[in-house]
């Protein structure tokens, strides 16, 4: 089975930063870095969907000065980043909730994406301000609004873009292993990959080792 759908829950950041004397804003900006790298080497081989987990909803609860600094790094750096995605026919999404998002920063995410839209190569989607449980409420109640009866099938057509197929593979870096509410529809029959190294560290050829050990496994399905 090729790997359509790839997902990585983007860890380590700060822990890099530390390691290296530096500042945990240092580390974010580091990662960017790693984004890009993994970007062209998942279009390179052929991924279809590539989706970085980012900023949860829990990371709303670290200092004010590092998540002001995220903020600020998303709302100076999205819309450049689509720019440069649409320079390579690259679709650019951001799924999470609209709560607690400035303002200023939700029109940004607007434009990049609609940017993007007509784009048809590989997808990059962003989970910023998200929550697994969080997604499957918000579609819960959009289906027991506009919907007859509610089933996996309704609840699917209301997670935040839909169009987006689920996970094939999930990656979390920096050697911690759980999912932290990453993708918790999509990821229900995905396999999981778990890599010591901070995600700063990460580069194209992780992209040919995951997809290696991808093809390694045996999806049943249940079955």
């Amino acid at each position: 089975m090729s790997l359509i759908h790839l997902g990585i829950i983007a860890d380590g950041n700060r822990r890099w930063a530390k390691e290296h004397g530096l500042p945990s804003i240092e580390g974010h900006k580091k990662g960017l870095d790693a984004i890009q790298a993994l970007v062209d080497g998942a279009r390179e081989a052929g991924i279809k969907y590539i989706t970085f987990y980012v900023f949860s909803t829990e990371n709303w609860g670290r200092s004010k000065t590092e998540v002001s600094y995220i903020l600020k790094l998303a709302e100076t750096r999205i819309l450049k980043y689509a720019k440069k995605m649409k320079e390579k026919n690259g679709k650019m999404i951001i799924l999470g909730s609209k709560n607690k998002i400035p303002p200023k920063l939700l029109t940004t995410i607007e434009q990049a994406e609609k940017l993007t839209e007509k784009c048809d190569g590989i997808t990059v989607g962003f989970c910023f301000n998200y929550g697994g449980e969080q997604e499957i409420a918000d579609a819960a109640k959009i289906a027991a609004e506009n919907e007859k009866d509610i089933t996996p099938e309704t609840i699917r057509k209301h997670l935040y873009h839909p169009e987006v197929p689920d996970i094939d593979m999930v990656v979390r870096t920096s050697g911690e292993e759980r999912i932290s509410g990453f993708m918790l529809w999509r990821a229900s029959y995905a396999e999981f990959m778990f890599i010591k190294k901070y995600f700063p560290e990460m580069t194209a050829d992780d992209i040919t080792a995951i997809i290696k050990e991808y093809e390694n496994r045996n999806r049943r399905f249940g079955k």
